[in-house]
């Protein structure tokens, strides 16, 4: 969701206009779940004969995500996985002639259950990063694991958010030092957090108290009850949080978002051929506009890419 970074530091102040126009519409969209609506290996699907012949017979393909980030994934009232990465998900099925299965992890954990290949994707709204692409642990620089490949399609940066009405007075990253946060556990926000809080110290402003949580909606909870000053999430996310949380009253974001990078769709080093096939697929849904009709449902068009990438991220 949010994800670790490097040294990227540039402010981007990434257009708002139609996301948050967004969501009033979001909550009752719903992925069609059902078998007999799911692409099977054996349906015409162009693309079919690019995937291993392993997924390809058992006609799924495991995605490991966090499913509590609204709009990007979530459950919605009827308890079916919604959001945006489900629908890019379903589309590039439709091509591979698979069923996408999403199954429900803690961030942190997915490139873990990547690795140990419990999953045979994550997908979930995670930054592509070098760090990640080359398993470095982005706070103490040293190599933990052997990394992932990604598929890019999507573009995001990261919000602050505070309760409506009780902002701190916080405008900036600078503004949360000697200030309480919360953030997703494992994630850019996070990180991100830890290198304002150095800058912080060194300028003796004040530490930021930071308080990390599972998933977004946990942290959230806590600053709703007042646990916390501010919030630090992704955009889409923080957007549709201000949007619709406690029908528009409990949130706002403050100033603009940074850090503006790729999710991307990330596969295990070494299995080239289905890396491959989902850039494929990605590039297919580009090209025959699905993938536009799928971000204009969402109203995120200003993340939108136009073509597949393989570890964009910096």
């Amino acid at each position: 969701m949010t994800r670790p970074l490097a040294a990227r530091q540039a402010v981007a102040a990434v257009a708002a206009t139609g996301l948050l126009s967004l969501l009033a519409a979001c909550g009752n969209q719903t992925q069609d779940e059902a078998d007999g609506d799911a692409p099977s290996a054996t349906s015409a699907a162009p693309l079919a004969d690019r995937l291993p012949q392993a997924i390809r017979d058992k006609g799924v393909i495991k995605v490991g995500s966090d499913i509590a980030y609204p709009p990007v994934e979530f459950k919605d009232s009827s308890g079916k996985v919604v959001g945006i990465d489900p629908d890019i998900a379903d589309a590039l099925g439709k091509q591979l002639g698979v069923k996408f299965e999403f199954e429900n992890g803690t961030f942190d954990t997915l490139i873990t259950g990547l690795r140990a290949k419990r999953y045979d994707l994550a997908m979930s709204a995670m930054t592509d990063t070098k760090d990640r692409q080359n398993g470095v642990d982005p706070e103490t620089g040293k190599k933990v694991g052997e990394g992932v490949d990604f598929v890019d399609y999507f573009t995001a940066g990261v919000s602050i958010y505070t309760r409506k009405g009780d902002d701190k007075g916080i405008r900036t990253w600078a503004d949360l030092c000697g200030k309480k946060i919360v953030v997703q556990r494992g994630t850019v926000s996070e990180d991100l957090a830890k290198l304002e809080n150095a800058k912080c110290v060194t300028a003796k402003k004040g530490k930021i108290a930071t308080e990390a949580f599972d998933n977004d909606q946990q942290a959230q909870t806590r600053l709703r009850s007042g646990g916390a000053d501010a919030g630090v999430s992704d955009f889409p996310v923080a957007a549709y949080a201000a949007k619709t949380s406690g029908g528009g009253n409990d949130f706002r974001i403050v100033g603009d978002q940074v850090e503006a990078a790729p999710y991307g769709i990330a596969v295990a080093k070494g299995n080239t051929q289905l890396r491959e096939a989902i850039r494929a697929a990605l590039d297919a849904v580009i090209k025959n506009g699905e993938y536009q009709k799928i971000v204009a449902k969402w109203r995120v068009e200003a993340g939108a890419v136009t073509e597949a990438k393989i570890n964009g991220g910096t």
